[in-house]
C-alpha cells in the first residue's frame, strides 16, 4: 500500500495527497549559516530520492512505560522529539521501526505550509521520494484521543483526508502554529522538547508558494532513537 499523506486545515490542502509537490510561499532567501544560529539552515545538495517503501508492517511493540527519545539530525540543526508510547504505542513503534532501519536518513523536509494569511501552520517530512505521495510500503492505525489539539511543537503523523482518523505511513508534520487548529484525526507521535531553533529555520525557509517545497533542501541526516 502507497499512504498519499495530506494535512487539511480550514479549506487548504497542505499535504501531498496525489498533488503536485515544489514549495509553498515564503519571502527571503535564507543565508548558509552555522545551524547552532537561528539565521538559516546550512546549504546543503539536495539528496537522490528514495524509492517508494515496501516493507511489511512491523511486528514491535513499545510498552506505554517506555521513555523513547528520536532525534533528528538535519542541516538546520537537530530536534528532539520525545516519543508519545503512553498514548500512541502503535505508532511510537512504527516509526522506531522506520528510524532503526535508517529509512527516514537522506531524506527531506518537503513541505513548508503556512496559513493563508503567512502564518506559521507546520513543517512536513518523512517520504523517502520526496514528492509528498511515498511512504513506507504499509499503514498503521491508532486514533488519537478526541480532545487532541495540535499546538506548536507537537509532531503527528500525516494522512490523506479519506484515511481512517489515525492511520499513518511514514510522513510526519511538525506544528509550527501556536494552534495548527486541526481535527483529532493525526496520530500523534510526541512534541518537539528542548529548543525548537530548527524548526523554526525551517519554519522561515523561502519555499514555492504552489506546493510548499522548500527552495533549498532541508535534509534529514539521521534520525536515531535513544532512552
Amino acid at each position: 500500500m502507497r499512504p498519499l499523506l495530506a494535512i487539511l486545515a480550514a479549506a487548504v490542502l497542505l499535504a501531498g495527497c496525489g498533488s503536485s509537490d515544489d514549495d509553498s510561499n515564503s519571502t527571503d532567501t535564507s543565508a548558509a549559516a552555522d545551524p547552532t544560529t537561528t539565521s538559516g539552515c546550512q546549504k546543503v545538495a539536495k539528496p537522490r530520492p528514495k524509492p517508494d517503501g515496501e516493507l511489511d508492517r512491523p511486528s514491535l511493540r513499545v510498552s506505554g512505560n517506555e521513555r523513547l527519545r528520536a532525534t533528528i539530525q538535519t542541516n538546520c540543526g537537530p530536534i528532539v522529539i520525545d516519543l508519545d508510547a503512553r498514548e500512541q504505542p502503535k505508532t511510537v513503534a512504527s516509526f522506531v521501526y522506520l528510524a532503526r532501519r535508517g529509512f527516514f536518513n537522506g531524506t527531506t523536509f518537503h513541505r513548508v505550509s503556512r496559513e493563508p494569511g503567512g502564518g506559521d501552520f507546520v513543517v512536513q517530512g518523512g517520504d523517502p521520494t520526496g514528492t509528498g505521495q511515498g511512504g513506507p510500503g504499509y499503514s498503521v492505525t491508532e486514533r488519537p484521543p478526541g480532545d487532541t489539539q495540535y499546538t506548536r511543537r507537537v509532531v503527528a503523523m500525516a494522512k490523506t483526508e479519506i484515511e481512517p482518523p489515525g492511520t499513518s505511513g511514514s510522513q510526519f508534520f511538525i506544528v509550527t502554529a501556536e494552534d495548527a487548529g486541526l481535527p483529532a484525526d493525526y496520530a500523534i507521535l510526541g512534541r518537539v522538547t528542548g529548543s525548537d531553533a530548527a524548526v523554526r529555520r525551517m519554519a522561515a525557509e523561502p519555499f514555492d508558494p504552489r506546493t510548499g517545497r522548500p527552495r533549498e533542501p532541508i535534509v534529514i541526516r539521521k534520525v536515531t532513537i535513544g532512552g
